[in-house]
């Protein structure tokens, strides 16, 4: 079965383009190394928790909006492989395409796809 891995980010508001135009270079690489989708969704009824939610997991500020992504990999062994050849690629590196948000606050984790209807 596919493997999948998610990311919740805080993205500034007003640098929806900026971030726009970062996913779409980040998922090219993605697919290079054998994502079969990549999922970006801009958040627009994320709502407050009281004891938990988006926003209060990322730590999302007034200015800044929830952003949930997915990609989709043929496999675990394939997503390793890729994410490693990833890090190795220069064109993911700070300098050459830098993240428009603060990373420390990016929440990210791999799933194994237990239902897919």
């Amino acid at each position: 079965m596919s493997y999948v891995d998610g990311f919740v980010v805080a993205v500034p508001t007003a640098k929806k383009e900026v971030y726009i135009e970062y996913a779409k270079t980040a998922a090219e690489l993605f697919k290079e190394q054998g994502a079969m989708k990549v999922v970006e969704c801009w958040g627009d009824d994320v709502p407050d928790g009281e004891v938990t939610s988006f926003p209060m997991a990322i730590k999302c500020t007034e200015n800044e909006t929830v952003v949930f992504s997915w990609t989709i990999w043929p496999s675990k062994e394939i997503r390793d492989a890729g994410w490693q050849a990833l890090m190795d690629d220069p064109r993911m590196h700070p300098e050459e395409n830098p993240m428009p948000f603060d990373g420390k606050r990016l929440i990210y984790g791999g799933f194994s796809v237990i239902l897919d209807v």
